[in-house]
């Protein structure tokens, strides 16, 4: 572990383009949501085979959700010290072995245990990438990286489902468990490929690792007080609202709509699948916006402004099928849109040498926002108030508008 730290993972070969880090992290990410999604598609053949209830099997989706949250934040500070991309190779070398064995391995509790390591492999993601990107992509282009570094996650959240019911039916739940660990360790393999290339003109180095990364002789405040600054904590608590935002439409919206307004499941869905495809557009779309403008947080502001807005719309009107998909479409567009914007701002607010931790511990809060979003707009579901599903959305966008207008940048040292 140490001589990976201290030496390059590929000795002697030449330096990567920037285009192949860009095109590794992407993939990473990929991965990333693929195995998040993984047991969802699987799920009634892993619990016919195992002969568990539904309350059983959702211990392994809570356990590697309850491990990610632990532990991403200290990830983070351990990849600002050892480096992003070894990191980001053992995170992926993690997450395919673990489930690699669940696919071999005949126990559910094993398979349980495998989503537990493949939770601690997840908690590399996003401060890894974000850091890699932020030390290896010009200024002028770090948005359109961005929004690139999450389409790449949304693409492997869409191509999970049908991909792996193709194993499925193929070589059955186990052999779509096998064929995904493989997958990323293919991926680690092409992370190992790609060497880290030099400091591009205009992008924000880190510190060396070791002591300066940590803050102690760099700019940057180390450990858990540069953590709890305001502007942190904003960002934080940004990442949280957009992740009830996003937990409330894309998992209660159908029922919701069925319960108020009697729209039938097959409407509900053609409109969420809409939501979802114009989502990714946006985030496309967002990665050009932030090569255009310094305002990111006029342009997130406008974003949730609009998500506010279709989200009352839907709560108000019975907007039947075609309003109804257009709609939640802009919704849609208006969610990707903000994404390249909102790690914009996140950068902004982090001291050279934190990517990683402030990544870390800010992408924390789709953990939380993940556990309070169920509990939330299930609560209210279940007390007969399913216009109050909308209506929460568009508060807490309206409340995530406050986040980004007012939260401080921190100074740069010049270049």
């Amino acid at each position: 572990m140490t001589q990976l730290t201290e030496a390059p993972l590929a000795p002697r070969a030449a330096p990567s383009s920037p285009t192949r880090l860009i095109a590794a992290v992407c993939a990473a990410h990929f991965v990333s949501h693929y195995y998040i999604i993984i047991l969802a598609p699987l799920l009634p053949f892993v619990r016919a085979d195992y002969g568990v209830s539904y309350t059983e099997i959702g211990f392994a989706i809570a356990t590697f959700n309850v491990v990610s949250a632990a532990l991403q934040t200290p990830a983070g500070f351990l990849i600002d010290r050892i480096g992003a991309r070894v990191s980001l190779f053992w995170g992926l070398l993690l997450g395919g072995v673990a489930f690699l064995l669940a696919g071999f391995v005949d126990s559910f509790w094993f398979l349980v245990a495998m989503f537990a390591v493949a939770g601690i492999g997840n908690t590399v993601y996003h401060p890894a990438d974000y850091a890699l990107l932020s030390q290896h992509v010009r200024e002028q282009r770090i948005g359109q990286a961005f929004s690139l570094h999450t389409f790449g996650g949304m693409l492997g959240s869409a191509v999970a489902p049908p991909t792996l019911l193709m194993m499925q039916a193929v070589w059955g739940w186990r052999g779509a468990f096998i064929g995904a660990g493989v997958m990323g360790l293919v991926i680690a393999a092409l992370v190992l490929m790609v060497r880290d290339p030099a400091p591009r003109e205009g992008a924000k180095p880190l510190p060396q690792t070791g002591d300066n990364a940590a803050g102690k002789n760099g700019d940057a405040p180390g450990g858990m007080a540069m953590l709890m600054t305001p502007a942190i904590l904003l960002n934080l608590f940004f990442f949280v609202l957009l992740a009830v935002m996003n937990g409330g439409m894309n998992n209660y919206a159908v029922v919701a709509l069925g319960a108020l307004f009697g729209t039938p499941v097959e409407i509900g869905n053609t409109a969420l699948t809409c939501l979802l495809t114009f989502t990714a557009i946006g985030v496309l779309a967002g990665g050009l916006v932030v090569t255009r403008t310094a305002l990111h947080g006029t342009v997130a502001g406008i974003g949730l402004a609009g998500i506010a807005a279709t989200a009352a719309l839907i709560a108000a009107f019975n907007l039947h099928t075609v309003l109804l998909i257009v709609v939640m479409s802009a919704f849609g567009f208006f969610t990707g849109v903000i994404a390249p914007s909102r790690d914009m701002i996140v950068r902004e607010a982090t001291p050279p040498g934190a990517f990683g931790r402030v990544f870390g511990f800010v992408t924390t809060g789709f953990n939380l926002g993940g556990i309070v979003a169920p509990m939330l707009f299930g609560a209210l579901m279940d007390a007969g108030q399913p216009r109050w599903v909308f209506i929460g959305v568009a508060l807490a966008a309206l409340l995530a508008v406050f986040t980004v207008t007012t939260a401080p940048k921190r100074p740069r040292p010049e270049a």
